[in-house]
């Protein structure tokens, strides 16, 4: 570890809703930054303009204070490094493409797309243009230098691109991956301005990671490929690199890459926004996210964030593809809300549950805390505590419904019609006696009162519910029970 202070950054590009492996390169970045008391900066690559999407950018924003990655620099927060959106910083590339071309390190292209194009469809390989190709292309290379100031007067569209040499070896040492080696002759000249004005991503990143003092990159491994360019670009500056970490790809549960099509094809979501939607507590997505590559070398897997920070290191993330498990992160979502004290899930359940006496609600949720996966569990499955069934399982009535229920039910209703007192232990006492009275098992009366109350044959322990449910509303529920099941 550099003995540098630790300043990261996570650089999203405003294309789309931010994917779930751009969140945990986020919080990859987040655990280094507060592991070392450093600095983590948020940067918007809005560079491309043509797919810019205005509500992407607030989504970033949004699925980051969601998760509680909160940031030190960058849009809204400001910093010494600023202005954190590229499109404004363009200005500032422009003078650093200028020494590039100064110092031989670039070059005017010319070529026009359709040209380019052409080149394309007739090349029996992939065209590349690099060292091979550009001296027969249309650039500054080709020209002579009148020729270029010509054509640049006269308006002609170009773009700048970074020159390679093909007789070297670009090699670099990757936190996660180790020693790693790219030759030259398979590194195209990158665009690194484009004809608008506009850098490209490699040029505006290289440039921005060394202003604003970057010390770690990590990033998703699909952008290894292109740190040769980066390297060079650092060398052709004059300027020290970061450290480089490449972190694996998240797969899908058949190996492949992890995309939209899982969605539709796995119900597994993509973007982070699916996942706020679909009701994910922010502790379990975290949790499960950062295992999701990195092991913290025991048996634990159960983390809070700020667990996550003093146990994370670089050095335990691993470079091969790892599967997204959706029961897994079920699973982490359900052990995530039985973490929280009984406060805190009251305040998961209440924007699910009906508007009411607030004091019921956490009574509802004692008994319901273990029995969910999600929040708004307590409603979808338990919600015959805030309305009384209007019908009972069909599978449940044929099982449990005995020809005697309907009178052992209406005698433990008028029963409990009379106690003085109502509460868990006097609704048990009162069954236990009147099934001796009856000579039957206390499952004989226990089912159908179930039935009775929930309209189903499962949930937390009877007697508890009928405490919440109070004395009034389980007589009521059922003597209408005996009603409509009858004998």
């Amino acid at each position: 570890m550099s003995s540098s202070p630790v300043r990261v950054r996570f650089a999203p590009s405003p294309t789309g809703m931010l994917h779930i492996g751009g969140l945990r390169t986020a919080l990859y970045n987040y655990l280094l930054a507060r592991k070392h008391d450093g600095v983590f900066v948020l940067r918007i690559e809005d560079t491309d303009r043509e797919r810019y999407v205005a509500e992407a950018e607030k989504d970033i924003a949004t699925s980051l204070a969601w998760a509680g990655l909160s940031f030190d620099e960058g849009p809204g927060v400001g910093g010494e490094a600023a202005p954190y959106y590229q499109s404004e910083r363009k200005d500032i590339y422009k003078g650093y493409v200028q020494q590039l071309l100064d110092a031989g390190h670039a070059y005017y292209a010319f070529d026009t797309p359709e040209a380019l194009q052409q080149l394309r469809d007739e090349a029996e390989h992939a065209f590349s243009y690099n060292a091979a190709t550009r001296g027969a292309l249309d650039n500054s290379l080709s020209l002579t230098d009148e020729e270029v100031q010509q054509r640049i007067a006269n308006g002609e569209p170009y773009v700048v691109r970074m020159k390679v040499d093909h007789d070297i070896t670009v090699r670099f040492s990757d936190e996660i991956r180790g020693s790693v080696a790219f030759e030259a002759e398979k590194i195209d000249d990158q665009v690194l301005l484009k004809s608008d004005g506009m850098p490209t991503y490699h040029l505006a990143n290289v440039v921005d990671d060394h202003l604003m003092g970057i010390t770690h990159v990590i990033r998703g491994e699909e952008w290894l490929p292109s740190t040769p360019k980066h390297v060079l670009l650092y060398d052709y500056f004059g300027w020290e690199a970061p450290a480089f970490a490449h972190l694996p790809l998240i797969l899908n549960p058949e190996g492949g890459k992890l995309s939209k099509r899982d969605v539709e094809r796995g119900g597994i979501p993509v973007s982070v926004r699916d996942y706020i939607e679909r009701g994910y507590e922010p502790e379990a997505l975290i949790n499960f996210l950062a295992l999701l590559g990195w092991n913290p070398g025991t048996e634990q897997e159960l983390f809070s964030l700020e667990e996550l920070v003093e146990a994370f290191s670089l050095e335990r993330v691993g470079t091969s593809g790892v599967q997204f498990d959706l029961d897994k992160l079920n699973w982490f979502n359900e052990q995530h809300l039985r973490r929280l004290d009984l406060d805190g899930f009251v305040e998961r359940v209440a924007p699910y549950a009906p508007k009411g006496e607030s004091g019921y609600l956490r009574d509802v949720c004692a008994l319901m805390q273990d029995r969910v996966s999600f929040a708004r569990d307590v409603i979808s499955e338990a919600g015959y505590f805030f309305e009384a069934p209007t019908s009972y399982d069909e599978k449940g009535v044929k099982k449990r419904w005995k020809d005697d229920s309907a009178m052992l039910l209406q005698a433990y209703a008028d029963s409990l019609d009379e106690a003085a007192t109502f509460d868990a232990e006097t609704a048990e006492q009162r069954l236990r006696d009147l099934a001796d009275e009856h000579d039957v098992g206390a499952g004989r009366l226990i089912h159908p009162t179930r039935l009775a109350l929930s309209g189903v044959t499962f949930g937390p322990s009877l007697f508890a519910m009928m405490e919440v449910l109070g004395q009034r509303e389980c007589v009521s529920r059922m003597r209408k029970a005996v009603q409509e099941l009858g004998d």
